[in-house]
């Protein structure tokens, strides 16, 4: 964004991370068999990723977007790990995920 003050979390970035997380969440599907370990772990990254991103909302609603910010960016780091490890299929989209290649 052109002039946009890049040291400030502010309603507009913060609400622009939170859907680009939501918008990862929805996207991605367990990749793991349901019965193996790899399963268990990804189950574990999507718990924690669903938790951090519903504190972020919950932040973003009480007007904490500083800890919003932060717990948002924990949410996709979730995600973005289990993307990068195989435990999510998230289709190739190495827009909403950082992939390895």
């Amino acid at each position: 964004m052109e002039g946009e003050i890049k040291n400030v979390v502010t309603d507009e970035r913060i609400d622009r991370y939170l859907d680009i997380t939501k918008r990862a969440l929805d996207k991605i599907r367990i990749a793991a068999p349901e019965r193996s370990f790899n399963r268990r772990l990804a189950d574990s990254f999507m718990e924690m990723a669903v938790s951090y991103y519903n504190d972020a909302k919950h932040f973003r609603k009480t007007g904490d977007i500083v800890t919003a910010f932060a717990a948002v960016n924990y949410a996709h780091g979730w995600l973005d790990c289990g993307a990068r490890i195989g435990l999510f299929d998230v289709d190739g989209d190495d827009q909403l995920f950082t992939l390895f290649e």
